[in-house]
């Protein structure tokens, strides 16, 4: 299609000023809001990491003393979930691409796609007040394990309270993506001609929708404990600390599926792209990410192994996490099988695709490891599980967002990165992730238990291994990122196709207009990565 259209206005061009932003109604506006509050909320969470590291470069106090680390590593991992991991994809991405990608103008309920981005900076600001307001910022970790939770003197009320309104901001973002995708699917759309990436965030919203309760119902239970002394929790006066776990990992384990399924159906977008041929094994693919979904409610336990909880139940619990590993890895065969004989095109969002495939490949299968009732025994609580989730959590989503920043950028801003800087930016950011994550599998089996701020001299090599990996990590960010803004200042202009990509979004301008499209989208009958030339010359017609 041109982009040389008379009439042709597109969103950024609809409206001009801070409050057309702020009170937008256009899913692609409210998707970039999300990005900007997103990325700004990761460096400051990347910030705190790497304080966490130069603290841990030597044995002994050396910036921070140990309040102050367990206040930092708390804010950091508060920042990283639920600031950063569990919206950013769904959030920013699945609001821009869903409604393009299934031929619609916007989403079901554009109002409430605006409140759930006021919910979130609300949780986020309150957040970020526990810094100067009370106590300061909690010190009890991320999940908020009691009874600690409930006897610290630091600001957990606010933490969890924040957390909780975050919650809202998520379910509400899962019921608008579940009502869009039922409903508002371009007529000729039929389940199976729908992208992957949409099969991904459907899957993603089920969960936000049915499990995100039971972590705000939980989070409120701590708040009444601390406020009230309502014994719930608290062991000293009748609570069990066993029922708050229980309750923690029912919703976070989900949770982790929340994070990486929508990563994977943005790798389910670029690899076919890139291979320039169909996806090998469209449906295993979908129906693996509803399966996912399912069997990920039942695993919470395997959290728990050394918590104290019967022979049977455990041995249940590591059967459905082994089990879990099966619809991932069908995703991971699938992929590569789809790169086998095609016309692969190396490019900036493939080398993060690969990057993903290396790194979810170690976290999956060092998840089993940890799964395993009498390795965990062992690593449980050490810098094993510190290893395993990052590479998870910051290899795979982590890695598939920025994938995406590089593969929709031009249909984004309509311009193009320098992809030189992109690659070398690439490279450092891929060798510094690996240097700073994998030594912590090292010093897991080595037996160096996570959160603490102090370690015996034996640990200290594998230690300053991974500080040094951190500092080449974050040089990796900054060029990236500087590279990604020069783009979006100064930038060379894209063409609306630079891939070759065959799903609805590349049949749509270069930013795309107000309203997506001025015509009905063509859907092809044989799926959504139909790369025949025949599909190819009906778009080019159009």
């Amino acid at each position: 299609m041109s982009d040389t259209s008379n009439n042709y206005v597109n969103f950024f061009q609809a409206k001009k000023g801070i409050k057309s932003w702020i009170f937008t109604l256009d899913h692609k506006r409210i998707a970039l809001l999300y990005l900007y509050a997103v990325m700004s909320f990761f460096l400051v969470g990347v910030l705190l990491g790497l304080l966490m590291r130069l603290e841990l470069i030597a044995p002994g106090e050396t910036i921070m003393k140990a309040t102050m680390y367990n206040q930092t590593f708390t804010l950091h991992g508060v920042i990283m979930i639920f600031l950063f991991i569990i919206p950013s994809v769904p959030a920013i991405f699945g609001n821009f691409f869903l409604p393009i990608m299934i031929g619609t103008d916007d989403v079901a309920f554009p109002r409430l796609n605006l409140l759930s981005w006021w919910l979130y900076i609300a949780g986020a600001t309150l957040a970020l007040l526990t810094l100067v307001v009370g106590e300061g910022p909690a010190d009890t970790g991320w999940t908020f394990y009691a009874p600690y939770s409930v006897q610290t003197g630091t600001n957990v009320t606010m933490a969890v309270m924040a957390a909780f309104i975050l919650g809202f901001s998520s379910i509400l973002t899962g019921l608008n993506f579940i009502v869009t995708i039922h409903r508002l699917r371009t007529p000729k759309m039929k389940w199976f001609n729908m992208p992957l990436f949409t099969w991904a965030l459907y899957a993603t919203s089920w969960i936000q929708l049915l499990a995100t309760p039971v972590i705000g119902i939980t989070l409120l239970m701590i708040v009444a404990e601390r406020v009230f002394g309502v014994g719930l929790f608290d062991p000293a006066i009748g609570g069990d600390p066993i029922l708050y776990q229980h309750l923690f990992w029912i919703y976070s384990h989900p949770a982790v599926y929340i994070m990486i399924l929508p990563a994977m159906g943005i790798i389910s977008e670029i690899i076919p792209t890139a291979a320039h041929r169909t996806i090998f094994g469209y449906k295993a693919i979908a129906i693996s990410s509803l399966a996912i979904a399912f069997v990920g409610y039942f695993v919470w336990g395997h959290h728990m192994f050394t918590s104290g909880m019967s022979g049977p139940a455990r041995i249940i619990f590591s059967i459905l996490t082994f089990l879990v590993a099966i619809p991932s890895a069908i995703k991971v065969f699938n992929w590569t099988a789809t790169l086998y004989k095609g016309s692969i095109e190396i490019n900036t969002p493939l080398l993060y695709t690969l990057a993903f495939i290396f790194q979810f490949s170690v976290g999956g299968l060092t998840g089993l490891v940890v799964g395993a009732l009498a390795a965990d025994v062992h690593i449980h609580d050490t810098y094993f599980v510190v290893g395993h989730f990052h590479y998870v959590m910051f290899g795979g989503t982590g890695f598939a967002m920025f994938g995406a920043l590089h593969y929709w950028f031009p249909k984004i801003w309509g311009k193009m990165y320098n992809t030189l800087v992109a690659k070398v930016g690439f490279t450092i950011l891929f060798i510094g992730f690996n240097v700073l994550y994998f030594p912590m599998f090292v010093l897991g089996l080595l037996g160096m238990p996570r959160r603490y701020y102090d370690y015996l001299p034996e640990f200290t090599l594998w230690n300053q291994v991974s500080t040094v990996g951190s500092w080449i990590l974050a040089t990796g960010l900054i060029i990236v990122i500087i590279n990604l803004i020069n783009a979006y200042r100064k930038g060379a202009k894209a063409p609306v196709n630079p891939w070759g990509g065959v799903t609805l979004e590349w049949q749509v301008k270069s930013p795309p207009p107000l309203h997506n499209f001025d015509r009905m989208p063509i859907v092809s009958e044989d799926g959504p990565y139909d790369f025949s030339e025949e599909y190819k010359q009906k778009i080019k017609q159009a």
